[in-house]
């Protein structure tokens, strides 16, 4: 009898469907840029993030007094504090604080998967210490990807394929998906260098047409990150215990 556990990817929150209440772990995925701000606002010191789907409600929190942070098609949606560039997350005014982020893609995806029994968030910043606390869990994995807009992306898909790699590699778990074979196939080609292997890709050309160079470099530099957010009662807050 097989006893390993599944890991999976799915390609985009449209496609999350056919694959939910399969799996007791969702790790949700949008590496350019929201998973990797959240991960870098906890490398920081913020003590929790409230992601909220819409703007709408993003400016109801704003009202009661909340710092937020609202991004719509890479840009800082006008009135906000701020958007989810790593870079606002790295001032001191935002340590011990509990903030709230609305984005384009990351923060729909977390709403989607909201009902899952874990939800954690990955990206490249936290791809290494991410994979070993999985591979630690012995539970069913699904890695979400937040896509554009509702379609593939590129560098989402080669964060999973990384999580997917590390964990087939452990013997503990099996995979069926062709997106997870593709996933690891994308990945295993873009490993040794993430930045160049998306110097084509959509999301890095519509940032790169924002000046959003630096945010890029930061955000496709695997491993950096010691940060594993998860999802309790609607706020991100950072697993203190990743042993």
């Amino acid at each position: 009898m097989d006893t390993r556990k599944h890991v999976e990817v799915c390609f985009t929150p449209g496609e999350y469907k056919y694959f939910k209440d399969e799996y007791e772990i969702v790790v949700v995925i949008d590496v350019l840029r929201a998973t990797s701000a959240i991960c870098t606002a906890f490398d920081n010191g913020v003590n929790s993030i409230i992601p909220v789907a819409s703007i709408e409600e993003a400016r109801e929190y704003q009202k009661k007094g909340y710092l937020v942070g609202a991004e719509r098609k890479g840009e800082i949606v006008e009135g906000f504090n701020f958007g989810n560039s790593p870079y606002s997350y790295m001032k001191k005014e935002l340590k011990d604080k509990d903030i709230v982020l609305s984005t384009t893609n990351g923060t729909k995806a977390l709403d989607i998967a909201k009902n899952a029994k874990n939800v954690i968030v990955g990206s490249l910043l936290n791809l290494e210490v991410l994979s070993k606390w999985l591979a630690k869990q012995n539970k069913n994995i699904l890695c979400l990807c937040s896509g554009w807009q509702d379609k593939f992306n590129l560098e989402d898909t080669i964060c999973a394929g990384g999580i997917l790699e590390y964990l087939i590699n452990t013997g503990k778990f099996t995979s069926d998906e062709d997106s997870s074979i593709a996933a690891k196939y994308l990945y295993l080609s873009a490993k040794d260098n993430p930045l160049g292997y998306l110097k084509s890709s959509s999301h890095r050309r519509r940032l790169k047409k924002l000046n959003l160079s630096e945010d890029l470099k930061y955000c496709l530099t695997p491993n950096s990150s010691k940060s594993i957010p998860v999802l309790k009662d609607g706020r991100l807050i950072k697993l203190q215990s990743i042993e």
